[in-house]
């Protein structure tokens, strides 16, 4: 599955046992000799029906939120139930998701996390004013953002900018970095570096992560559109959370092959 180009292996676990292990993420995260994903998310069973959902990244770590992901499974979920809203739960907690009337889908990924230990810093600094070039701002959710506000994101080489920031010792488990241009007070535009090693067409959770960080500064509404090589999410930071809402895409379902398992047993 995708949304906007951001894209997902989704794994239906809810009636066996959750077959991922980092080795096995690696694996199908490799483009070559795998299917390739930006991340694989892992649907379970929790208690009381519970629909569980588990995130990893390609390099085979793990993540506690991914918006774009959850939107996609929660579209699968009421494509198959005809509900036109349930609860996810994921390592970062519940995630409320809904249809919308124009045929996307909106989920709620929860209050941002701003202090710095539970985005979590190294340190303690200002997340507004972060003590590295460009004084971005830091967010957590449900993963580490490190949000840098420039002139014009076309002039910004994200894959060397991204590489060096995910890796900084202010981010103990390193984190995603984007690179935001405010075009209005309600529109940004957005290219993102995403924890992993990789430049992705969008990022959900980025997104928030950015318009939770522009509003804070005063430079947009709590309520922006936000633009990615992929096409556009729209995000409202609410008392109650972060909505953020976009199209979804199934491409595909298939079963993984005995003689591809074996090579990663």
């Amino acid at each position: 599955m995708h949304g906007l180009g951001n894209d997902f292996v989704v794994i239906d676990a809810r009636h066996g046992p959750d077959p991922v292990t980092p080795a096995l993420a690696r694996a199908l995260g490799d483009r070559n000799r795998g299917i390739g994903f930006d991340q694989l998310a892992v649907l379970t069973e929790g208690p009381g029906g519970q629909n569980r959902v588990a995130f990893w990244n390609p390099d085979g770590s793990t993540a506690n939120a991914c918006g774009n992901a959850s939107r996609c499974i929660a579209q699968m979920l009421m494509d198959e139930s005809g509900a036109t809203s349930l609860s996810l739960h994921s390592g970062f907690g519940e995630l409320r998701a809904e249809a919308t009337a124009d045929g996307m889908v909106r989920v709620n990924m929860g209050l941002p996390q701003q202090d710095w230990q539970s985005i979590p810093l190294a340190e303690a600094v200002d997340p507004d004013a972060l003590p590295l070039p460009g004084t971005p701002g830091a967010v957590g959710m449900g993963n580490p953002h490190c949000v840098f506000v420039v002139e014009n994101v076309a002039d910004v080489d994200v894959a060397r900018s991204g590489a060096r920031y995910e890796s900084d010792p202010l981010f103990p488990e390193r984190t995603n970095v984007e690179f935001v241009e405010i075009l209005d007070r309600r529109t940004i535009r957005m290219r993102v570096w995403e924890r992993g090693g990789m430049i992705t067409l969008a990022c959900g959770s980025g997104a928030c992560a950015a318009a939770v960080v522009t509003a804070r500064r005063g430079l947009t509404d709590r309520a922006v559109s936000v633009i990615l090589d992929g096409g556009t999410l729209h995000v409202n930071w609410t008392d109650e959370g972060v909505w953020m809402t976009g199209p979804t895409q199934l491409v595909f379902e298939g079963t993984l092959s005995p003689a591809f398992l074996e090579t990663v047993a």
